[in-house]
């Protein structure tokens, strides 16, 4: 289904930083509850609790680049004394750089795996590194195809389209699925990710949950498909399909929208078609489960809902921190920082630039480790 091309994204970062500004201004004095120093003071502006200073160094997933900017604009307009600088490397090389010591947390469209829970032992001194589920996130299919602006695809079709084993846009499995749409022979370009992507795992998992005997592959950050094209980061991925005819890639949503991409509805087996969009993937997120144990609050992912509507192809991007052993001189600005992220509004923004806000029985209880985090 075409797009409208939206302004939202625009729109959402220049009000963010107006009305923050103006909470700057209107802040509620200091209120100081450790005791400490000018930089131990926490001031209220608003509904953001500053805390700390100096520079909060962050990267990872490019999956929740956009929204990850409107958060920062928000609370450094409102907490001038810390600088936060998040760079969107993916989810791989974001979690290497928080394993590393390198930076304060990290993003990541995928849960730690048991090898990097033991590794962040180095890191996190008498703690260990835990999943906190911050945004959630939409997959789309995203292509480029002259004279198609409506297509569907099942997940079986999409895994042979990204496996090499469907080459051509007028395929009688592409054409069965879309009758009334003008196909062309063009021969279909399929773009996946050259880096190690948590937005790969998730895609991944959901074609190898929806579709095993056409995905036979293990789920993994690391591209297993045959054939294709790659490219770097969600905008790599945009940036090729919209430039060439015939070009198909994955990507968060919002990179869908600022690109003014077409997405692919999908056949679930229910219903009808299911556009991609943040309503009907909260259908789906509902069904999220807790399975991480401890402060871990790593989440199970149903792919394959069987509720009318629900759009199932979806991620959750986790900040990586340490449970205990958080650097000390990075600590009040974190935990400021992802409390305002994890309050209703850093939740509230997202639903405006095509993010899905997290359940509130999960976000809660990421709201109470957040505070407790050392």
């Amino acid at each position: 289904m075409k797009l409208q091309r939206t302004t939202r994204l625009r729109a959402l970062a220049t009000g963010a930083v107006a009305v923050s500004g103006a909470l700057a201004l209107t802040a509620c004095g200091t209120d100081d509850n450790t005791g400490g120093g000018s930089g131990d003071a926490s001031k209220a502006a608003g509904n953001i609790t500053c805390a700390g200073e100096g520079n909060l160094l962050a990267s990872g997933s490019s999956a929740q680049k956009n929204a990850m900017d409107v958060w920062v604009k928000n609370y450094q307009a409102a907490c001038g004394e810390t600088q936060i600088n998040y760079k969107p490397t993916g989810s791989g090389a974001g979690i290497q750089e928080f394993l590393q010591g390198n930076t304060a947390f990290a993003g990541s469209d995928s849960a730690l795996e048991p090898k990097e829970v033991q590794a962040s032992k180095k890191v996190c001194e008498s703690g260990q590194a835990i999943d906190l589920p911050m945004v959630g996130g939409t997959i789309a299919m995203v292509y480029n195809v002259s004279g198609v602006e409506d297509l569907v695809l099942d997940p079986a079709t999409a895994a042979k389209i990204f496996d090499s084993k469907i080459t051509k846009w007028d395929d009688p499995a592409i054409k069965k699925l879309n009758p009334d749409a003008d196909l062309p022979s063009t021969r279909i370009q399929a773009f996946h990710r050259s880096d190690d992507s948590g937005t790969t795992d998730n895609f991944t998992k959901y074609l190898n949950a929806a579709a095993p005997d056409a995905w036979p592959y293990e789920p993994a950050k690391k591209w297993a498909g045959k054939g294709g094209q790659s490219a770097d980061g969600s905008s790599g991925i945009a940036t090729n399909v919209k430039q060439n005819d015939g070009a198909i890639g994955y990507v968060d949503l919002s990179y869908a929208t600022g690109n003014d991409l077409d997405t692919v509805k999908l056949d679930t087996g229910v219903g009808e078609p299911v556009e991609a969009g943040t309503e009907n993937a909260t259908k789906a997120l509902g069904e999220a489960k807790i399975v991480g144990e401890g402060k871990d609050l790593a989440l199970e992912l149903n792919y394959t809902p069987k509720i009318e509507g629900a759009y199932p192809m979806n991620l959750v991007t986790y900040e990586i921190v340490c449970d205990k052993g958080n650097k000390q001189d990075t600590l009040k600005a974190m935990k400021s920082f992802l409390s305002y992220t994890a309050s209703e509004d850093g939740q509230a923004a997202l639903s405006e630039i095509d993010y899905t806000p997290m359940p509130d029985d999960i976000i809660t209880k990421v709201r109470e480790t957040v505070d407790g985090l050392s």
